[in-house]
């Protein structure tokens, strides 16, 4: 899956758009800092699915060279709620659904909508921070093992329409638990001297216009709302 958070600070926000307020950080002596979060529950583990299930790749890092045999998604969406969607839905009666297939679709189409199907729901968590009063996003930055798939970041850059940062580091889940560590021990002064450390890998900046990133975001939805009600 993936996680995305947003910083709000020292006062915890109630989320009315189906996301979930947890805590950041604190260290003793200092106030607690809080964030918005919105999970998701199958990302990467689409593209293994489409390895081991479906053969339709021999490898993981093969679906990005797959996915770019085509020039988009041909009108295919791939919504994965193999076990109902997480945030910001909540659906545990849905099920995942490939809709828009034509006798041109291939499997350059499905392995593109299987990619742009976590930038969607990335771009769905965002839109529900946004309804909780978070702002506009300046940029989104990335870790984790689809962070390598270059394709993917730059449709996460268009749909989001701001930048998407890649960490040199790409797990950076053990560099904040150690970050803490040296925190909460004095090792590190401050959390700007730990900003100071932070280095960027590589950028994407949006490509897509205005009125082709709505288009898609609809037709998104439309196939988001087919994977409802399959289960009593």
């Amino acid at each position: 899956g993936s996680f995305m958070l947003l910083h709000t600070g020292e006062k915890p926000v109630q989320s009315r758009s189906g996301l979930l307020t947890t805590l950041a950080y604190h260290f003793d002596g200092r106030p607690a800092c809080y964030a918005l979060e919105g999970s998701v529950a199958v990302t990467g583990a689409l593209v293994q699915w489409l390895r081991d299930n479906l053969g339709l790749i021999a490898s993981s890092a093969q679906v990005e060279e797959v996915a770019r045999s085509v020039p988009d998604n041909g009108g295919v969406y791939f919504v994965p709620a193999f076990s109902g969607l997480f945030a910001p839905r909540w659906r545990s009666d849905a099920r995942g659904v490939i809709v828009g297939l034509s006798r041109h679709s291939n499997r350059g189409h499905i392995a593109r909508a299987a990619l742009e199907a976590t930038a969607f729901q990335t771009l769905d968590v965002l839109e529900a921070m946004r309804a909780d009063g978070a702002g506009e996003l300046a940029s989104l930055k990335v870790d984790g093992g689809m962070s390598r798939n270059d394709l993917l970041m730059q449709f996460q850059a268009d749909v989001l329409g701001v930048p998407v940062i890649r960490s040199a580091i790409d797990q950076t889940t053990a560099l904040g638990a150690a970050s803490a560590a040296g925190l909460a021990c004095g090792f590190w002064r401050d959390e700007m001297e730990l900003r100071q450390r932070w280095k960027a890998d590589k950028t994407w900046t949006p490509a897509m216009d205005e009125t082709t990133r709505r288009r898609l975001h609809t037709q998104w939805t439309k196939a988001v709302d087919r994977t409802l009600g399959w289960l009593d």
